[in-house]
């Protein structure tokens, strides 16, 4: 065939995109197991981090492994449900997406080193930019927050950004989300009032993330509110 060509150019540059691609799809089936581990152990670092532990990826399975002691699903009216998926692989992205009544909500349960036990659900809500997510860790007066963790996709640096650094987060600790038989949480623009078990300050320059923290609390205790309840 002539190299000089218009239909060796042609075949020539098919076969090199066909070869690439194939490279490229078979790179990903062998990377797949090392990136799902990867999301794995994060998942589990951020469960940790609600109740004060810090791990890294040498850690983490042996810590996760040690604290939480149980893993379940529960429904809208607080009741522990059967289902195909376990606690850890329920997305809150699809079942936000669905009716309250019909959503799986995981729960996972962490024994301290001194005997006491901590509820933690995962939380999921819209930022500025994108989504926020992270996990709560109750006391068991299920009334009472022990400690928090938060994260984003896309906020601004240095401003909604901040919701995934201690100084916000540890706000959280021993604040109390019911108000009698209501959820009732605020991220105060301007700061809390002191003293105000049910508020902490939002961020400065962050008031729209702040808010959607506030939103993304709300939406979620009020879907845990009777499992607490009980």
């Amino acid at each position: 065939m002539n190299r000089d060509s218009n239909s060796y150019t042609f075949i020539y540059a098919s076969g090199l995109v066909i070869l690439v691609a194939a490279l490229l799809a078979l790179a990903a089936v062998l990377l797949k197991p090392f990136q799902d581990k990867n999301i794995e152990v994060a998942k589990k670092s951020d469960i940790l981090k609600s109740v004060l532990i810090e791990s890294d990826a040498s850690t983490t399975v042996d810590l996760y492994s040690k604290y939480i002691v149980d893993t379940y699903i529960v429904n809208s009216n607080g009741e522990k449900v059967s289902s195909d998926k376990n606690a850890f692989d329920v997305d809150l992205k699809e079942e936000l997406a669905k009716p309250v009544t019909e959503r799986l909500l995981p729960v996972f349960q962490a024994k301290m080193d001194d005997g006491s036990v901590k509820y933690i659900i995962a939380v999921r809500g819209q930022g500025l930019w994108g989504p926020i997510w992270g996990y709560i860790a109750m006391n068991e007066d299920k009334e009472t927050i022990y400690g928090a963790m938060f994260d984003h996709e896309g906020e601004t640096p240095g401003l909604g950004a901040e919701i995934a650094k201690a100084p916000f987060q540890e706000q959280f600790k021993g604040k109390k989300i019911f108000k009698g038989s209501n959820v009732d949480f605020t991220v105060a623009k301007g700061g809390a009032t002191p003293g105000d078990k049910y508020a902490v300050d939002a961020i400065s320059g962050g008031t729209l993330t702040s808010k959607g923290v506030e939103a993304m609390l709300l939406e979620n205790f009020n879907a845990y509110s009777a499992f607490f309840k009980k």
